[in-house]
């Protein structure tokens, strides 16, 4: 992880004053998590630059040994060591708190001045819009570049990582804290326990800039890596205004009926199909799973994920040491990506991709469906996502925003039918459109599946 900051003016060797680093020598921090290395690329009286980079061991955070919180909080196959993340964000406050501050007793005018200052967060995960968003309103300039994940496969899209580069006349210590509440708020998971504390050191580091921000309650949310009742409180406590009333019981309920929907619509496409075997793509916790494993016509049941931590929860929800063993024999658990090809998954004669399409970058999606229809091709697939145009129907829902943090996009009706029949002509499927839920004048349904069954 590399942070660039570059001081472009008059004596612009006072960089090191108000930082509190000599610019003549490169210092190293031990923190729990790593190291934080503190060096200058370059000095001069018209230009200087300050770097601080992160190097932290993989194999060491994906045994805990980091200072996380629960061993083995990552997975060894991750991008947590090399990707600008909630890591960089405490680095920054450890090894700058000073800075962030504002304090400089022998340069105190110059850190109350706005300086040219260019700041350069490497590996950021993102995009140019997103940046935008959330830097522009600030005053900054914004350059977000991108790359393509692997030129001799333009198909896989380009990468879900940005180096970003902001340029602004702004004072360091605004910077600095400007820079530590937005970078989780790009990354979303921290990489340790979010508690309360967490409201006063975003309240401390936002107080004179976050509540009027444009895109605050993105902000927050984000922030908080999905800890709703946290964001809800910070935000009532920088408006001044009551915290947002949580979803009602009949709400809570009417959610509960419409996954039990979900999920019942999909396993009768499975079984109205014909197969005997099936493979769940994204299975979550597993609630899927355990309803296709209870179905004597289906012989074969895989249960997949890209998150180990989702398969250990689905293991204890279906507790696969106490089924039945007609039950037991036929389950078979793999953690695998959706968007490479996995020899694993051809064979079956039936996938479900319950609520996980919505989850890939958009990028990604042209990939997945190699993976999926290309490669595994199975006879049928049973795909639901969410109807964006239902949306405002759901009374808690912000204008405009989409169902859960971790969407990447929502579907209309049209959008959707669009990509479905896009899918078929490239891979040669039919597909029929349901919707599920309750109907809504102009609306529709909340959730809309496809099924999809290839021709001949």
């Amino acid at each position: 992880m590399l942070l660039t900051i570059t001081y472009t003016g008059k004596q612009t060797r006072d960089l090191g004053y108000l930082l509190h680093k000599n610019p003549d020598r490169a210092q190293c921090f031990a923190l729990s998590f790593g190291n934080a290395y503190v060096f200058y690329p370059e000095v001069s009286e018209e230009r200087t630059t300050a770097a601080l980079l992160l190097d932290l061991n993989p194999v060491d955070l994906a045994r805990g040994k980091l200072g996380t919180r629960e061993g083995g909080l990552f997975d060894y196959v991750n991008d947590r060591p090399y990707v600008a993340s909630s890591f960089l964000s405490t680095a920054i406050a450890r090894v700058f708190g000073t800075a962030m501050s504002g304090r400089c007793e022998k340069r105190q005018a110059l850190a109350d001045t706005p300086l040219d200052l260019t700041a350069c967060v490497h590996m950021l995960p993102g995009d140019a819009g997103l940046a935008a968003e959330l830097f522009e309103p600030l005053g900054y300039s914004v350059t977000a570049a991108g790359s393509v994940l692997d030129e001799t496969f333009p198909e896989w899209g380009g990468s879900p990582y940005i180096d970003l580069t902001l340029r602004g006349k702004v004072t360091l210590s605004r910077l600095l804290n400007h820079l530590y509440v937005l970078i989780p708020a790009f990354d979303r998971q921290k990489h340790y326990y979010v508690g309360k504390d967490e409201i006063e050191k975003l309240l401390s580091h936002g107080e004179d800039w976050l509540a009027g921000h444009p895109a605050r309650d993105k902000i927050v949310k984000r922030y908080f890596a999905m800890q709703r009742s946290f964001a809800r409180e910070a935000i009532s406590r920088m408006t001044g205004e009551e915290e947002e009333r949580p979803a009602s019981r009949e709400e809570r309920e009417r959610r509960l009926s419409l996954n039990a929907r979900r999920l019942e619509a999909v396993k009768d496409a499975v079984l109205e199909s014909g197969a005997v075997s099936v493979i769940d793509l994204g299975c979550g916790e597993g609630k899927l799973t355990a309803m296709l494993l209870k179905e004597k016509q289906l012989l074969r049941v895989a249960a997949v994920d890209v998150s180990l931590r989702a398969l250990e929860r689905a293991r204890q929800n279906l507790q696969p040491d106490r089924m039945p063993p007609s039950q037991r024999e036929k389950l078979t658990w793999m953690q695998a990506s959706l968007t490479y090809r996995d020899e694993r998954f051809s064979g079956f004669d039936a996938a479900c991709v319950v609520e996980v399409v919505e989850h890939l970058d958009p990028q990604r999606l042209p990939a997945f469906e190699r993976v999926l229809f290309e490669f595994a091709a199975p006879r049928t697939v049973v795909l639901t996502t969410p109807n964006r145009a239902y949306n405002p129907c759901y009374p808690t829902l912000a204008p405009g925003a989409l169902r859960h943090e971790d969407h990447r996009f929502e579907w209309t009706r049209e959008e959707f039918r669009v990509w479905a029949e896009g899918v078929c002509e490239r891979y040669g499927y039919t597909v029929e459109l349901r919707e599920i839920g309750d109907l809504s004048e102009g609306c529709g349904a909340p959730t809309q599946m496809g099924v999809f069954t290839k021709c001949g």
